[in-house]
């Protein structure tokens, strides 16, 4: 007999909604984006479970100070995947066009061989060198996905909209199954969480597979100097400040927690309201970026930032802080598309990886140097909260000023369009859009 009651029609109105959303996030640019990102969304599921294993024995299996020293060594040694592998890999990215999709399934593959060792070895000290192959395989995975995305979308204008429906697919799916993972690892210890993130990167090692060929245009034979645009590099030290700020908030909050004797189901308040302010900034990341240009949207990321830190200051509560973190994780995933978004538009193929490696490598060690400050156990709260508004506001000010000041070499090329101003004008040949376009200036 079925039972057609009013709260069964609710439960499966909500499933098919959901459903809907999650399945929308993987059509729209053919078969390279239905397999990219699927290979994202396993591959982000599987390292949030293998985070829900390592955060019982990281933090709060053991003493508050003991936890502090965990996570700084552990901070410290996400240092060195970036710091010396990220230029090893865009070299690799910009002379192997097809080192794209076999980092793919290399990395998934990788923290497969990792799980299975953190399985055998999760309460011994071989723990945090297999922590850090984690985070080297995984950042492999994140630099090969943005190399990847432009050949799979090949209208730059869609890009922005494209990363975000991604970003959106790998929170779906760790919302999916961190609570599973919380679950198992409450009922049967971290065994059978690392079993399903095994399984997880499988699935994405497959899909990685299934994607198209990559074929550069250029492929770079002798080493030169990467000479980026003076806009790229101001959005990239204003996003850094965004991540810094991100990390500092993050754990600032969770030890203040800590200290209060909050167990685990805090920390997964925390998490889920860091995990749904960046998915909030999925969706509202590409509305922005079809009404501005993306320094405002850096711009308005720090504003947001500075804003939470105040408010949270005045109220410390779990409700505060779950919001302050939601705050952090949507101006972080705002200020990231559309830096991401500038650099596709901006850099050529053929210098993209060694530019994405590159903001990658600065954004992970502002992350991780604003992590390390609340790991101090003198830090105060409220001060330290009060000193991330101020710092956000500082940031904000300095990025919108430097972009202010003229560029020299902007100057030379609207003289340029100055001087070819006459002729387009009677020879009926438009000047470039690209020249006209609106500065922070004006859309602040």
């Amino acid at each position: 007999m079925q039972l057609d009651t009013p709260a069964a029609s609710g439960i499966k109105g909500i499933a098919r909604s959901f459903g809907a959303a999650f399945t929308s996030v993987f059509r729209g640019w053919g078969n390279g984006y239905w397999r990219l990102a699927e290979s994202h969304a396993a591959s982000v599921a599987g390292d949030a479970l293998v985070a829900v294993a390592l955060a019982g024995t990281l933090f709060f299996s053991v003493p508050s100070t003991d936890a502090r020293s965990n996570v700084a060594l552990y901070l410290l040694l996400t240092l060195a995947p970036f710091a010396f592998l990220g230029p090893f890999l865009g070299r690799l990215f910009e002379r192997s066009p097809g080192a794209y999709r076999t980092g793919l399934a290399v990395s998934a593959l990788g923290r497969i061989a990792v799980s299975i060792g953190l399985l055998l070895s999760i309460d011994t000290i071989l723990l945090f060198p297999l922590a850090f192959l984690s985070l080297i395989l995984s950042r492999f995975h994140g630099i090969s996905r943005s190399s990847v995305l432009p050949v799979v979308v090949r209208n730059a204008d869609e890009l922005i909209d494209a990363n975000a429906r991604l970003a959106r697919a790998g929170v779906i799916a760790a919302a999916v199954v961190v609570p599973i993972g919380v679950g198992l690892d409450a009922v049967f210890g971290v065994g059978p969480v690392l079993v399903a993130s095994m399984l997880l990167y499988l699935v994405s090692a497959v899909a990685a597979f299934q994607l198209p060929p990559v074929r550069a245009s250029v492929v770079s034979k002798r080493r030169r100097r990467l000479a980026l645009p003076r806009s790229i590099r101001l959005a990239r030290f204003a996003t850094a400040g965004v991540r810094f700020l991100n990390g500092y908030l993050v754990f600032l909050i969770a030890f203040s927690l800590r200290e209060t004797d909050a167990g685990f189901g805090s920390l997964a308040v925390l998490l889920g309201a860091a995990g749904f302010g960046y998915f909030l900034s999925a969706w509202v990341a590409p509305a922005l970026g079809s009404l501005v240009r993306e320094e405002p949207m850096v711009v308005g990321a720090l504003a947001v930032e500075a804003m939470a830190a105040f408010i949270g200051a005045q109220l410390l509560s779990l409700a505060a802080a779950a919001v302050l973190v939601g705050a952090a994780g949507f101006a972080w995933g705002t200020a990231k598309f559309a830096f991401d978004g500038m650099m596709h538009r901006t850099i050529p193929e053929s210098d993209r990886a060694r530019a994405f490696t590159n903001a990658e490598t600065m954004f992970q060690i502002a992350w991780v140097f604003g992590a390390l400050i609340p790991v101090a156990p003198f830090w105060p709260t409220e001060l330290g909260l009060s000193s991330a508004g101020v710092a956000a506001l500082v940031i904000q000010v300095v990025y919108v000023s430097l972009v202010l000041v003229p560029d020299r070499d902007r100057i030379h090329i609207d003289l340029t369009a100055e001087a070819q101003g006459a002729s387009s004008v009677s020879e009926g040949v438009p000047i470039s859009p690209d020249l006209r376009r609106a500065g922070v200036l004006d859309l602040i």
